[in-house]
């Protein structure tokens, strides 16, 4: 998409057909985008991805099926260099906070003026996302809240949960290195990012924590 010299590719999913043909239309006048095909629904979506392969796509959340949230994701596997733009009528936090983790890249309302959708496109082609003004200050307004404390193994790799299940029960680098087929200096690595993770001084607090969180048996 460097350079924009051929037209942005543009997929609507959206499964009312006179938000489609609206949307067709409208930007169907703007310079340098060009609708690609319509879906009415996420599966027709990812299907005509995989068949036209659009730079944006403009998803809308609600659809019987799979919504919204859920095609996002699936279309971001398969291609993560697509952005993809949610145009709903939903604010809601259920909805909105979930399509932004799968990897939603701009977030728009339906009430949006045309051009502040073409614009959104091109910005989105530019590599820069678009957040409505209400949808952006709900995002500051979660980050501003203090966060919950979360348990500190909740940060721990699976390997290292495996290395601190075994340290807990009074295996030494070696023993644990023989049991997980691994070599004694990756245990030694691997002890170091479990007491830094856990805040811990050293492996005797490492395993009460792994015993009080039921971590060990």
């Amino acid at each position: 998409m460097k350079g924009l010299e051929t037209p942005i590719k543009v997929l609507l999913v959206d499964d009312h057909e006179m938000v489609r043909i609206g949307l067709a239309a409208v930007l169907g006048t703007e310079d340098g985008i060009e609708v690609v095909g319509e879906a009415s629904n996420g599966i027709e979506g990812i299907r005509l991805a995989q068949e036209y392969r659009p730079h944006v796509v403009l998803m809308d959340l609600v659809m019987e099926g799979m919504d919204g949230i859920e095609t996002t994701r699936k279309l971001l596997e398969l291609y993560p260099e697509c952005k993809v733009i949610v145009l709903t009528s939903f604010l809601d936090d259920e909805k909105m906070y979930p399509v932004i983790e799968a990897g939603a890249f701009s977030y728009l309302l339906k009430t949006s003026r045309a051009t502040e959708i073409a614009e959104a496109i091109r910005a989105a082609a530019r590599g820069q996302s678009v957040l409505e003004s209400q949808v952006a200050s709900k995002m500051m307004n979660r980050l501003r809240q203090p966060k919950q404390h979360a348990a500190a193994h909740e940060d721990l790799t699976e390997r290292e949960m495996d290395v601190l299940r075994l340290l807990a029960e009074g295996k030494s680098n070696q023993d644990i290195a023989d049991a997980l087929f691994i070599g004694i200096k990756t245990v030694k690595f691997h002890v170091t990012n479990i007491l830094a993770k856990l805040g811990v001084d050293d492996r005797t607090q490492a395993a009460i924590y792994a015993y009080k969180n039921g971590l060990a048996e």
